[in-house]
């Protein structure tokens, strides 16, 4: 019996050997491959795994001087009281419906940008016009607050001298709470939609032509072609994306919320984002707003994880 569990050992021994010997030899061979990953595996090691280890503090009273071992340990105690804040479901408003906006206006804006530059067939006017909607994305959000403030400031504000020039009334689009929302979204929508296009123009590069040609054949027009081929097509790039973005559902970019953000807006223009902001930083209740944070990762994950099995439930590919 001895002898046959050596005699098992030393097999596995020698295999796991060339096994040892191939791993290395191709280390070796793809060397180069790899010093090339080692920045991009750095940077997700230090500024994304490592941090994780900041999350503890939601769960304790955490003290600088004292350090992430020696603070005191509360347990769900600040998940306990951000849920019975009474600014909780104000925020949970806000930034669901700026969610919800983002996905019905924004995310769908790159996708008809792309399907319509794919129309096209001048190439230099298609070239002009991926151009000109690319810039925006490399414009500050600080350069966009500001151009919104000053084509929409009651003071001399081009378009609102000429909203008040056709329809005879002054609106203060900055400062009123019905405007806050759709300013965010157009925002995004002139800022992002063009650079969003990229990926959707990369995978209807990849369309089979001799499918519209079979159409064409068939009789087919321009938006039976687009409805039948086109989309479907892209179809499995826009449900990755749209499962993606899910996991930042919650997530309403700080920056920008934060400097269209006034005195007279505020009531629908405080998220969680800005809330963590202004309770973590200004106020130093670390443990409070990395609690808020935990929730709102803990709900992008679980929204991943369910649209990943809706998807593959409905025969779709998913991203795992």
């Amino acid at each position: 019996m001895n002898t046959a569990l050596r005699s098992e050992s030393d097999a596995s021994i020698r295999k796991a050997i060339p096994r040892r010997r191939r791993w290395l030899s191709k280390l070796k061979k793809d060397k180069w491959l790899y010093i090339l990953l080692m920045p991009g595996l750095l940077y997700f090691l230090v500024f994304k795994y490592l941090p994780m280890w900041g999350v503890l503090i939601a769960f304790q009273n955490y003290q600088p001087f004292l350090g992430f071992w020696n603070s005191e340990w509360v347990g769900f105690e600040h998940f306990q009281n951000f849920f019975a804040n009474p600014d909780f479901f104000r925020l949970l408003r806000n930034t669901l419906i700026l969610a919800v906006y983002d996905l019905v206006f924004f995310f769908p804006a790159p996708i008809i940008l792309a399907l319509l530059l794919n129309e096209v067939r001048l190439a230099f006017f298609k070239r002009v016009v991926q151009t000109m909607v690319y810039v925006p994305h490399f414009v500050s959000m600080v350069i966009v607050a500001s151009m919104t403030y000053v084509f929409l400031t009651t003071s001399g504000g081009v378009i609102h001298e000429l909203v008040s020039a056709i329809t005879g009334k002054s609106i203060n689009f900055l400062a009123d709470t019905s405007w806050f929302r759709p300013l965010i979204i157009l925002q995004m929508m002139w800022k992002d939609s063009g650079w969003g296009t990229i990926i959707f123009l990369a995978a209807l590069a990849s369309v089979d032509m001799e499918q519209y040609e079979a159409a064409v054949v068939d009789g087919a027009n321009r938006f039976q072609r687009l409805i039948y081929i086109t989309i479907p097509a892209i179809s499995s790039t826009i449900i990755i994306l749209l499962i993606l973005r899910l996991g930042s559902f919650l997530d309403n970019g700080f920056e920008q919320i934060f400097l269209m953000t006034n005195s007279l807006n505020r009531s629908v223009a405080d998220v969680f984002d800005t809330y963590v902001y202004f309770v973590g930083i200004t106020q130093g209740a670390f443990s409070y707003s990395t609690a808020i944070g935990l929730f709102k990762s803990v709900v992008g994950i679980l929204l991943i994880y369910g649209s990943n099995r809706l998807a593959k439930r409905f025969g779709r590919e998913g991203i795992f």
